[in-house]
């Protein structure tokens, strides 16, 4: 007995320690009492459950769970449920936490609370949102506004990955954290501009809250700041604003947030701008996105578009092997999906096998009936690629949901024509009018009532006349003329379409129908001819002809004398032109034309240069004087002229007198640079 009180007197001890640690929060030295509590009643139930909570609060979520798992006995569902789902929460391991709570026997709040975030992670929003609907009309603490904020979660994730247009919930924005929700809401709408200005209210209200703080540093509101700094950056994104997005991407790694996930993402957005270009950028930034604990932050179809993003990176780096590891893992864990097949196939155009990569999205065309428009399209494509124009027109009118679009009944005529293949663009056309006159008798239900044609319609039917009247089928394009004028009788253009193609068939039937035609008095144009002339913007004005007066006639006949009296100026003669001496009739024929052209003398100057000393000449200055030298007359006479001139005479032609005072012109010598240095004295 007095052992026994001993043991309950140290037992007492202990938990008074457990509570006062408890209430300071220094678990780890709680649970060194729990632990010698246990030593004295290793069934204690009390005591397993604190010590699970203390390895709990240390983080310790593992061991915590062995500790329940290993005391099942006494640790029952009922009184352990919600630590058990936690701690396997914690853990990632969301289905187990999932069966956990659902076997509760009873749900409290804490397991409520719980079982949202466990459906959240499981992206199961529309049970989220009633679970989370449920909690906020049934409970009344200090924790509403964080249960509001995951409700703007919820309808965020929604708008974003399942494309659902998000109720008003009635949330006041009045914190930064349901300001962001919002924004993202709006991303997911497509709001890009509205997004924006949530996010600038987001980031006021961010700065707003945290500099209340005198503990918080700048450093620290940059970080908190990051993840909206991010979305904004994807908004730039969005609306082609590529270089500021890259700037502000760059910029948040710089801060080396400790958010692997949203890291991770900015990695990926920065590595779809680079595309092609940059790739040594993109394989360090792809390392990012492959750091622990990313898969469970981000949502599936994050995690799958960062795989795509990888395999195209592969593909654009030539790393062909694993471009195709990596397509194929996403194909399996995706079947149904288009983006691995088609970058399996990009991959193989980039090896210059076209026709594997064809038969490769046929094959998965076959497979997925549903997705097959889009593959035939990329087929069709690469069939153009390839030069085989007719097997892509082939293609493209397999696929029976599209054969009536304009854009596809355009492409497949412009294709037919380039092939010079009429009659198939022809029949393209009629295939087309033949799907849009069933499906008006499927609405009207088989009423003999006259219909209007939609106006898609009608453009075919338009866009075929013209077409086969191009192509010289007049016959063929009256059907569609008479179809259009029947629709608008009223329509003067498709009426002479139909005169001219009858003209050639039928001439009486193109006289019939030009009575329908408008009388020319009603098609006259009422346009003050002169006021038109006359106008700010006319470039010819037409002289008005009148009648002219007497005075008028006088003043006209005045100015023309005046004209003819005008005469011509005189041509300016040289300086030294002598009217005594007859001019040279030769002077407009070049030098080398002349009669008397001896040619140029050569080697006389070579021969003298470098004799005597510098500035001396070797032959005196009295020889050089061209004043003082007769000029050697013509030894036959010049053409053109009945005799020639007289042997003595020593004037120079006024073609080749030099002006008085100019100066002889000095022949350039080219100086030879000298190695090493520059030439000159």
């Amino acid at each position: 007995k007095m052992a026994v009180a001993a043991g309950a007197a140290a037992a007492a001890g202990l938990w008074s320690e457990v509570n006062r640690c408890g209430q300071n929060g220094d678990f780890a030295r709680a649970l060194k009492s729990v632990n010698k509590i246990l030593q004295i009643n290793k069934d204690d139930v009390t005591a397993l459950q604190c010590k699970v909570v203390c390895l709990i609060q240390n983080g310790n979520f593992k061991e915590a769970l062995g500790v329940i798992n290993t005391h099942t006995k006494v640790l029952t569902s009922d009184v352990i449920a919600f630590e058990k789902a936690y701690c396997e929460y914690r853990l990632n391991r969301i289905e187990n936490a999932l069966k956990t709570i659902q076997s509760a026997s009873q749900q409290t709040d804490k397991l409520k609370e719980l079982y949202g975030q466990v459906l959240y992670r499981l992206e199961r929003y529309d049970d989220c949102l009633a679970a989370y609907r449920d909690l906020i009309r049934n409970s009344q603490d200090e924790y509403e506004e964080e249960r509001k904020t995951n409700l703007s979660a919820v309808v965020a994730a929604q708008s974003t990955w399942e494309k659902v247009v998000p109720e008003d919930l009635g949330l006041r924005e009045a914190t930064y954290e349901l300001c962001y929700n919002s924004a993202c809401a709006l991303i997911g709408q497509g709001k890009l501009n509205e997004a924006m200005k949530k996010l600038q209210k987001a980031e006021e209200l961010c700065r707003q809250s945290l500099s209340e703080d005198s503990d918080v540093t700048e450093e620290d509101i940059e970080a908190e700041l990051a993840i909206i700094h991010g979305q904004m950056a994807y908004i730039m994104q969005l609306q082609g604003r590529t270089e500021d997005a890259l700037q502000l991407y760059n910029q948040i790694i710089k801060l080396k947030p400790t958010d692997v996930g949203l890291l991770a993402v900015i990695a990926n957005n920065i590595i779809t701008i680079n595309k092609d270009q940059n790739v040594f950028d993109s394989k360090k930034k792809v390392k990012l996105t492959n750091a622990e604990g990313v898969e469970h932050k981000l949502s599936k179809k994050q995690l799958q578009a960062i795989e795509f993003n990888k395999a195209l990176l592969a593909m654009y780096t030539n790393q062909a092997d694993q471009c195709r590891k990596l397509s194929a893992s996403l194909q399996s864990q995706s079947p149904e999906h288009l983006l691995p097949v088609l970058i399996q196939a990009a991959q193989l155009c980039r090896e210059k096998q076209h026709a594997k990569a064809v038969g490769l999205l046929q094959d998965f065309a076959d497979q997925h009936p549903a997705n097959a428009a889009e593959i035939k399209l990329t087929m069709a494509q690469l069939k153009i690629a390839q030069g085989s124009v007719t097997k892509a027109c082939m293609i493209l009118r397999s696929i029976e949901e599209l054969q009536h679009k304009p854009g596809m009944v355009s492409a497949l005529v412009t294709m037919y024509s380039h092939e010079e293949d009429i009659d198939s663009a022809i029949e393209v056309f009629t295939q087309a009018i033949q799907w849009y006159q069933q499906y008006q008798a499927r609405t009207n239900h088989g009423c003999s009532v006259f219909q209007p044609k939609s106006p898609v319609h009608l453009s075919l039917i338009r866009e075929a006349a013209n077409f086969k009247l191009k192509h010289g089928r007049k016959k063929e394009a009256i059907s569609d003329l008479e179809e259009l004028w029947k629709q608008n009788p009223k329509d003067v253009h498709t009426l002479a379409q139909l005169i001219s193609a009858y003209s050639l068939v039928d001439p009486e039937k193109a006289k019939v129908l030009s009575k329908h035609l408008p009388s020319s008095d009603t098609m006259s144009l009422k346009v003050d001819v002169d006021a038109l002339e006359n106008s700010h913007g006319a470039t010819y004005v037409r002289k008005k002809a009148g009648k002219l007066t007497g005075d008028n006639q006088q003043k006209e006949q005045g100015q023309g004398e005046v004209k003819k009296k005008k005469k011509k100026k005189k041509g300016k003669l040289p300086k030294n032109y002598d009217p005594k001496v007859t001019p040279d009739p030769e002077r407009w024929l070049p030098m080398r034309e002349r009669s008397y052209y001896r040619g140029r003398k050569k080697g006389k100057k070579k021969d003298q240069v470098g004799k005597g000393t510098q500035g001396s000449t070797t032959t005196g200055s009295s020889e050089l004087d061209a004043s003082r030298t007769a000029s050697s007359p013509p030894t036959s006479p010049r053409p053109g002229s009945g005799a020639a001139v007289s042997a003595t005479s020593n004037v120079i032609p006024p073609r080749h007198q030099k002006p008085a005072g100019a100066p002889a012109t000095k022949k350039k010598q080219q100086q030879k640079k000298k190695k090493g240095g520059k030439g000159g004295w």
